[in-house]
């Protein structure tokens, strides 16, 4: 499996409950979306790449280093000597949400050029990217390169929006990038928090019947501890979520999406169609896998390993 987009730093707050301007201390993790996604499948087991550009300094060093380290393959990340890695400083509220405040103008993610994307995909492949490089940078050509030919080689197209407004010039620029690569991917995995301002329609199922459109097959649709939803053109499939403490929820959709894309990778059925029952089944390897990495702090340092996630499965049952 292959993901492709930011890597970066994220500065973790020593406090909790207080605002950007009222932390006093910080702590370095390692985390981009598409990052946290590919160490997901790794820490679970899978075969998963990184593909990207940082800067030569030392967090892309460690950046580099902690994917690594999970398992990552980290041969088709790039460093230049143009722009620096990109950063982002996390408050986090009482019940663990967060906000941000991104150091990217530009950032290295950011120039990574279409030219820069080989011939790496083959049938049956996963390819999984985001919405923050998407914004008007040669990385949003890189995509598309990269999205055509893991399509033209047969692979899977999986798109996680992940909705970070303050790095866009405005919301609606924003909605109008995620809208025109969305029609591209065979997988989207949208949250409760997402789908009105993506679909600019307020009523729920309405929403999720909009996006299946384009190549779009599987709409996965997550409310955090309330669950998640499989909607496929042929049926629908739903699981309940988790009662768990949360510390942090950063990167808990980043290991939703990551078990689950480690689910389909191990089905060889996928390709051709699956069921109610085994998107129930894989809805609910990632459910546990989300819950787990709430209860702890950070991005890839929480992201669970297969025992875990069997043993809070297990009971659940």
């Amino acid at each position: 499996m292959f993901t492709i987009g930011e890597a970066l730093i994220d500065w973790i707050p020593a406090e909790k409950g207080v605002g950007l301007k009222e932390v006093t201390a910080f702590s370095k993790a390692a985390g981009g979306a598409p990052a946290n996604v590919a160490c997901a499948v790794a820490r679970l087991g899978g075969a998963s790449a990184f593909i990207g550009k940082l800067g030569e300094d030392a967090f892309g060093d460690f950046l580099v280093e902690t994917m690594d380290e999970v398992g990552v393959d980290t041969t088709r990340v790039l460093r230049t000597r143009e722009a620096n890695t990109a950063l982002a400083f996390v408050s986090l509220k009482e019940d663990g949400n967060r906000d941000f405040s991104f150091y990217r103008s530009p950032s290295a993610d950011m120039l990574l050029r279409p030219e820069e994307i080989g011939d790496w995909f083959a049938a049956g492949d996963v390819l999984h990217f985001c919405s923050v490089d998407l914004i008007d940078a040669p990385v949003k050509e890189a995509h598309r390169a990269a999205i055509a030919r893991c399509r033209e080689a047969g692979g899977i197209v999986s798109f996680d929006p992940n909705v970070r407004l303050p790095l866009w010039p405005s919301p609606e620029a924003c909605r109008q990038a995620i809208l025109e690569f969305l029609p591209l991917a065979r997988i989207v995995k949208i949250s409760d928090e997402e789908l009105a301002f993506i679909t600019g329609i307020d009523d729920e199922e309405e929403a999720l019947s909009s996006l299946l459109a384009g190549d779009v097959e599987h709409v996965i649709y997550t409310r955090g501890p309330a669950g998640a939803t499989w909607l496929s053109r042929g049926f629908r499939a739903d699981v309940p979520g988790h009662a768990v403490k949360a510390v942090d929820t950063t990167a808990a959709g980043d290991s939703f999406i990551g078990a689950l894309l480690y689910g389909v990778q191990r089905r060889p059925d996928f390709r051709s169609g699956i069921d109610e029952r085994a998107a129930r089944e894989l809805l609910a390897y990632a459910n546990a896998a989300a819950a787990i990495t709430t209860t702890r702090p950070g991005a890839i340092a929480a992201l669970p390993r297969p025992h875990e996630v069997e043993e809070l499965l297990a009971g659940s049952r």
